[in-house]
């Protein structure tokens, strides 16, 4: 296969990734991400903002990041003991649910150092 053909494919396969990327993540819906977020509140807190700084806070995050992150945790692709359980029974629709829920909350404001 000629270099301009691999080129030309690679470039398709990525916009339809981000198409597909994009399509999910417009029908996440906060209201019922709050209702699937309550097993994870025991590590993020109530609104994504954990109390032991061993965990991340999600408040606040970019929903696209939010779901990247959770679908890698899923496939495998980004690796955690503690994730991979809950990561890997959330469907394609809990995961944009959820990562609506914790990016309609508030999160860091200031993010100069000081």
């Amino acid at each position: 296969m000629k270099t301009k053909d691999k080129m030309l494919k690679g470039s398709l396969l990525f916009v339809l990734l981000a198409a597909v990327s994009l399509s999910l993540q417009a029908k996440g819906n906060a209201s019922a991400g709050q209702e699937k977020s309550k097993v994870c509140e025991a590590c993020h807190g109530t609104t994504g903002k954990s109390e032991d700084p061993t965990y991340p806070n999600l408040a606040g995050q970019h929903a696209s990041y939010l779901a990247q992150a959770l679908g890698d945790y899923r496939s495998g692709a980004r690796t955690n003991r503690v994730m991979a359980g809950p990561a890997s029974n959330l469907s394609n629709q809990d995961i944009v649910d959820l990562a609506a829920w914790y990016a309609s909350q508030e999160g860091l404001r200031d993010l100069s150092i000081k």
